[in-house]
């Protein structure tokens, strides 16, 4: 996949198929979309181009909102996007002076004249320009206009509920981790470089590796107990992670921390991936360190079994 920072870097190719949005999550409904465009672009022997935008939106939008929160870093939003066999991906710089930009000029200026959409494809909810205003009626008269198809994907769902990047968050935020993976069509994840901590799970015999995310929008899932799995250089790991305050032996800051199932190396300053599975409990204070240790061991058994 061609990556370009800037919309004037892109280069035309044969009959592109294009789709616009912010992607957070890259869930099923997104990948709907990415399934679309390459079936058109099939059809028609051209090639899909994704536009997005950097920084999110609402961080610019809503710069007082300290309690904004994503599924995916960008970095880990591009490699979705990759991953989804995309050939080109544009990430527009988003600044309030680009807000300003009409939804109509928006298509005009950048993506018709910049890119010549042979077919456009969108989501059901997709709105974009100055206060969103743009939506399937602009972009269909548009379309007549410029030579360019429109195509709708409609909502995606699973067991009765409509997929979004909305939906995935909440749940995040109440611990319902399987439920999201469901939505997402992948596991939810957080990666983080290894940091020193206090080594008292070393001490109970469940060695931890605590993590730091350098990315301060990363949403992270509720307080609690999961089972996960482990990447740390392309291998994979079973473990159970723990999302909290560790309030018998610390009440201090969140902290994020995981113990690996057979797993005994120096990972201190190296960067791991923690993908959870499900949330097996709520995070309490135990009367003792002993009493830890014990649902530590039956924790790891209904992780095991989990997993």
């Amino acid at each position: 996949m061609k990556i370009y920072h800037c919309i004037a870097d892109f280069k035309p190719v044969h009959n592109p198929v294009v789709t616009i949005g912010t992607f957070d999550g890259a869930h099923l409904g997104h990948r709907a979309i990415f399934e679309r465009m390459k079936e058109e672009a099939q059809k028609l022997d051209g090639e899909t181009v994704v536009i997005t935008f950097y920084p999110h939106p609402r961080i610019v939008l809503e710069p007082e909102n300290t309690e904004l929160r994503f599924i995916k870093t960008q970095e880990r939003k591009i490699h979705e996007i990759e991953q989804a066999g995309i050939d080109h991906l544009i990430v527009v710089e988003f600044t309030r002076e680009f807000a300003a930009t009409s939804s109509e000029d928006f298509i005009r200026k950048l993506v018709v004249e910049k890119i010549k959409p042979r077919a456009l494809i969108i989501g059901y909810d997709h709105h974009f320009g100055k206060d969103r205003s743009g939506g399937i009626q602009l972009l269909e008269n548009l379309g007549r206009e410029f030579g360019f198809d429109v195509d709708m994907v409609e909502a995606q769902s699973i067991n009765g509920t409509t997929v979004s990047s909305t939906k995935i968050r909440n749940l995040l935020k109440e611990g319902g981790v399987r439920e999201a993976n469901q939505l997402l069509g992948h596991e939810y994840s957080i990666t983080g470089t290894v940091v020193k901590g206090k080594s008292i799970g070393r001490d109970l015999g469940f060695p931890t590796a605590n993590i730091k995310v350098a990315d301060h929008f990363k949403l992270i899932a509720a307080v609690g107990v999961y089972a996960c799995r482990v990447i740390h250089k392309n291998v994979v790991y079973k473990g159970m992670s723990n999302i909290g305050f560790r309030p018998t032996v610390d009440h201090g800051e969140l902290t994020i921390e995981v113990n690996i199932f057979d797993f005994d190396q120096d990972l201190y300053g190296q960067e791991i991936t923690i993908s959870f599975v499900d949330r097996m409990r709520d995070e309490k204070k135990f009367e003792s360190l002993d009493a830890l240790k014990i649902q530590l061991a039956k924790d790891k058994i209904k992780a095991m079994t989990l997993l």
